[in-house]
């Protein structure tokens, strides 16, 4: 005798009414939330500009079909495209992500809260283009702010107890979420709209983790966060046509997210969403590199002195870490391109040793070929702390700590260098600004003449004058 189930249509899951509510009805009064997302939006538009030096980067961007544009449709920052906005939002999303360089949060999952800002730019361009055109008035930058700080809200809370690569999830799939919910709220969406869009974001065939690991390490990484966010804005688009949506799409027996995917885990929270992980997200000022190898390049470099005249007489490295870092970038054998090399902790230490830096082109054939990375990278050994673990957890700390030592055939050896936090962490907030201000700087110096990088500094160093622009006029500053 089979058992029927219920066709009675159940009342949303309570995580998609949060997610919802909180979109649609929070009210940031946050001071440091805001000015953290204007500093995040500068940092997070730099890193794209920098990615636009590369082929491989460019060659995936523009219209879906060569030669399509659209009226009044939303502009690709430092780039002459004028895309749909869902296009646009690929574009957008690629060009942060490319270089690893954007910001980037920490917990049970990670990942790098401002790739939502490829979805939440393209949509408030497109809709402020729109309003013009209609002779209504625009959105301002003060919106894209309130909705970068929600974003990153929802990924980052989200993320704190919710480990998705323990199933072999990617973490886009928070940038996805937290996109959709913002979008379809920026859309004018009501609350059952956000609802159903963001069921259909959970609903959604997830990525997978293979391109982020051996042996499939890829470029993929670098665009599968514009591919997160522009579905983001597919999905809003959609529902505010009035798309149905799946009220149990995470709960539901058998055929849910939690039953398919989650290992029949119900997601945890421990905090309410409010302005948490803007005012806590970490940049990635000194280094393009995966985020728990911050600290240990930056041990590499303050050795780099001793080292450099002795690399020959190396006879071991070890380096002490944290279990993220042993699990996502400790990795031996051959490096096969480039998004192999910044996901690798051996690779990175041994250019900071080498080379008393590191930078995104570091990461190409030409360096790599240098033998003496290989074989100091044969001489290391990564060991894992476990107060280290216990503190990257830790909500007073979230430290990454890392830590260096340099032994020599002579039985000599380095001290051993330990630091906790790396620059871009909220405790070495205002050691880090003017360098993140700096580099975004030397980022529109790539891209802009010197009158355009004048005119976008005047606004973005003002917090008063960046929030009451227009986003239309703001993104038109970015024009090539």
């Amino acid at each position: 005798m089979s058992s029927q189930i219920s066709n009675v249509r159940p009342k949303p899951d309570q995580v998609l009414l949060d997610i919802a509510d909180y979109a649609l009805k929070y009210s940031i009064k946050s001071k440091e939330a805001y000015n953290t997302a204007r500093l995040c939006l500068m940092d997070t538009l730099g890193c794209g500009f920098e990615a636009l030096s590369y082929p491989a980067c460019t060659k995936l961007m523009g219209p879906v079909v060569p030669g399509a544009t659209m009226q009044d449709g939303a502009k690709v920052p430092g780039t002459s495209f004028q895309l749909d906005p869902v296009m646009a939002a690929f574009n957008i999303g690629c060009m942060i992500r490319w270089l690893d360089y954007n910001d980037t949060w920490l917990a049970a999952e990670w990942g790098h809260p401002s790739d939502n800002l490829g979805g939440i730019l393209a949509t408030a361009d497109y809709l402020s283009r729109q309003c013009v055109a209609s002779g209504r008035k625009p959105l301002l930058m003060r919106d894209v702010l309130s909705a970068m700080i929600k974003a990153h809200e929802i990924q980052g809370v989200i993320a704190i107890e919710n480990s998705f690569n323990r199933v072999g999830l990617d973490h886009v799939v928070l940038v996805k979420v937290a996109s959709t919910a913002v979008i379809t709220t920026m859309l004018g969406g009501t609350r059952d709209e956000v609802i159903n869009a963001v069921s259909n974001a959970w609903i959604d065939g997830q990525s997978l983790r293979a391109y982020r690991h051996a042996p499939n390490t890829g470029s993929r990484k670098s665009w599968a966060a514009g591919d997160a966010t522009s579905r983001a804005v597919r999905l809003s688009l959609m529902a505010l046509k009035g798309e149905m949506g799946y009220p149990s799409a995470l709960s539901a027996k058998t055929w849910g997210f939690y039953d398919v995917l989650f290992k029949g885990k119900p997601l945890k929270f421990n905090r309410k969403y409010g302005s948490y992980v803007m005012e806590n997200v970490l940049f990635k000022i000194s280094y393009p590199a995966e985020f728990h190898a911050q600290t240990a390049i930056e041990c590499a470099i303050k050795l780099h002195p001793q080292v450099r005249e002795r690399i020959a007489e190396v006879s071991k490295i070890v380096i002490t870490t944290h279990e993220s870092a042993v699990r996502i970038i400790d990795k031996q054998g051959p490096l096969g391109n480039p998004a192999d090399r910044d996901h690798c902790i051996q690779y990175m230490v041994a250019i900071g040793l080498i080379k008393g830096n590191l930078t995104a082109p570091d990461y190409e054939d030409n360096v790599a070929c240098d033998p003496r990375i290989d074989a100091l990278r044969a001489k290391m050994v990564c060991v894992e702390i476990p107060q280290w673990n216990r503190d990257y957890l830790d909500p007073a700390k979230r430290s990454i700590a890392n830590g260096v030592q340099v032994f020599f055939k002579d039985g000599s050896k380095t001290a051993n260098v330990e630091i906790e936090y790396p620059v871009g962490h909220r405790r070495r907030r205002k050691e880090g600004v003017p360098l993140l201000i700096s580099k975004f700087k030397t980022n529109l110096g790539r891209r802009f003449s010197v009158k355009q990088q004048q005119a976008i500094l005047g606004i973005c160093s003002d917090q008063r004058r960046l929030e009451s622009t227009a986003v239309n006029e703001f993104v038109d500053l970015f024009g090539i």
